[in-house]
This record gives C-alpha cells, sequence and structure tokens, in this order.
C-alpha cells in the first residue's frame, strides 16, 4: 500500500514533467536554450556544441545527455568535462520537485547542483592539460526516428510520461516491500549502526541513515519513496533531512550514474571519487556552519533571559 501510495505521488509530480519535456524536444525552445548558452562553453573548456547534451541532460536525463554526447566529436578532456558536470546536475525537473515533496526549496536544490556542475567544468578545465586527443567511444547510440506531427508528439510524450510511472511503480513498490521486509526482521537497525558513524561524521543523527541509503544506492527519483517514507516513519528533523539532501544532490545512484559513462571511453573512476568527496566535504562544511550558528542564537537567546 504504501508502494502505491508513493508511485501515486511521485507519479503526479513525474507525468506532468515529462509530458511537458516530451513536447519541448519538439518545439524551438530547448535550440533557443541551447544557442543562448553555447558563447559561455568556453567558461568550462567546451566547444559551443558540448552545450547541446548539457542542456538535454538537465531537462532531460543522464541517458539523454549520453546520447547527444556520442553524436558529437569531442576530445576526451571535453568529454570528461561534460561527464563530470552532468553526474552533478541533470534531471533537474524531475528530481528538485521530488526533493521538494520531501520538504527541501527548489531554489536550493537547483543552487548547490548548479553551483556544482559550473564549479567543476571551470576547475577540470584549469587544472587538466591533458586529455586533447578525439574521445573514442564504446557504442554509437541509434538515432532515434524523428516524431513528427502535432499529435505523433503528444502521444509520443505522453507515452513516455506513463513509461517513466510504471517504471517507477516497478521500481518503488518491491523496494518499500522489502525495506519493509527489512525493518520488520530488525535489518535497517543494524544497517542504521553500520551507517552512523558516516551519518554523525557529517552532522546527523543515525535515523537518516535509511534515507542516506536509497538516495545513494538508487537516486533520487526512485529513491524518493524511501525516503519520504523514512523521514515520517523515523522523525527525522528538518535539519537532519536537509544534510542528508545537500550530500544526495550532490552524490546519489552511484554505482548506476558511474557505470553508464563507460561507454563514453572516459576514467570513470576520477568521476566517483569526485562526486564522493564533494558531497562529504560540502555537507560537513554546510552541518558546521549551521552548528556555529545555533551555538550564537542559543547564546544569544540566554543572554536575553
Amino acid at each position: 500500500m504504501v508502494g502505491l501510495m508513493t508511485t501515486w505521488t511521485l507519479g503526479k509530480v513525474i507525468f506532468p514533467v515529462t509530458l511537458i519535456v516530451g513536447i519541448l524536444q519538439h518545439t524551438p525552445i530547448l535550440q533557443y536554450i541551447i544557442n543562448a548558452i553555447a558563447p559561455l562553453m568556453g567558461i568550462f573548456g567546451l566547444s559551443g556544441e558540448a552545450a547541446i547534451p548539457l542542456v538535454i541532460g538537465n531537462f532531460l536525463n543522464l541517458y539523454a545527455g549520453i546520447g547527444a554526447i556520442l553524436t558529437l566529436d569531442l576530445t576526451v578532456k571535453e568529454v570528461f568535462i561534460l561527464a563530470m558536470m552532468l553526474s552533478f546536475s541533470h534531471n533537474l525537473l524531475v528530481e528538485s520537485t521530488v526533493a521538494a515533496k520531501v520538504g527541501l526549496k527548489i531554489w536550493v536544490i537547483l543552487l548547490i547542483r548548479l553551483g556544482l556542475a559550473f564549479i567543476s567544468g571551470i576547475v577540470i578545465n584549469l587544472m587538466w592539460n591533458g586529455g586533447q586527443e578525439i574521445a573514442q567511444y564504446g557504442f554509437v547510440a541509434q538515432q532515434e526516428e524523428a516524431v513528427v506531427g502535432f499529435f505523433p508528439i503528444i502521444l509520443e510524450a505522453v507515452q513516455r510520461g506513463v513509461m517513466g510511472i510504471l517504471q517507477l511503480a516497478l521500481i518503488v513498490i518491491p523496494l518499500m516491500a522489502a525495506v519493509q521486509f527489512m525493518k520488520e526482521l530488525g535489518w535497517l537497525a543494524v544497517f542504521s549502526r553500520w551507517m552512523s558513524p558516516f551519518t554523525r561524521a557529517m552532522g546527523m543523527k543515525e535515523n537518516t541513515s535509511t534515507t542516506m541509503a536509497a538516495g545513494l544506492l538508487i537516486g533520487l527519483a526512485y529513491g524518493a519513496g524511501v525516503m519520504i517514507q523514512a523521514v515520517k516513519e523515523d522523525n527525522v528533523s528538518k535539519k537532519d533531512i536537509t544534510l542528508a539532501f545537500i550530500f544526495l544532490v550532490s552524490c546519489h545512484a552511484v554505482i548506476e550514474d558511474t557505470l553508464i559513462f563507460i561507454p563514453l571511453g572516459i576514467p570513470v573512476w576520477p568521476l566517483l571519487v569526485i562526486r564522493i568527496i564533494t558531497a562529504i566535504v560540502l555537507t560537513i562544511t554546510v552541518a558546521f556552519i549551521w552548528k556555529r550558528i545555533d551555538v550564537s542564537k542559543r547564546k544569544e537567546a540566554s543572554y536575553e533571559h
């Protein structure tokens, strides 16, 4: 029942977003955005056409972004920079709206993800002088046939939306059942204890461990069901869920998101390591600042009394 309810909650977000983006793809709007940001690509050491995978990956998802990269002749350095930027910010509309369902402000999520993407692009461009050879892709994506006409476009967008919800249901419902079994058998408590030194080091209580595990392993969109439930059942505080999400928006679905970059012919280990280190440093920094602010507020309150 919880799985079905979660699918319904998230489906209400995913379906309209997928529908709108599916229609947008066939309008000049995405092309306008690509043309507008193409001149800025030089900041990241990228050619103007690299704007295409960036925009598509952020509006759609990593698979779409990678599909766009495979159609371009780019250097290894350019592909690595694009992969790094897209691993921080992709599927922004769906994942940000899902994070908002857990109780976070959308602008905070967007600021963190786009900020990390921009900073990582600039830093890698400045620090890495190699990778000038043309990237050799492991496989070439098949070109999808262009959909033409008003009704076929609407139909394709609706199909995508429905498929998105079906995929979600197939993942979320068994997952929720598994989580319930793990709770009843006491496995989640054991897992929370294992995770607790890690969550404590980042300024969170151990009851955030279910949320963290779900996001790390299966991502924001699919893990959101488990997260929403965990926040309800484990009484996770607003501060802890905010810190958990600051970590997770920087670093989620670590296995899948890393493996899908392999066909691009770039080293994927640095991608994973950079994401994890960035997420840890960012979360610890925010937790430290938050703690300092709390302490100074308490001091002020005690002086007033």
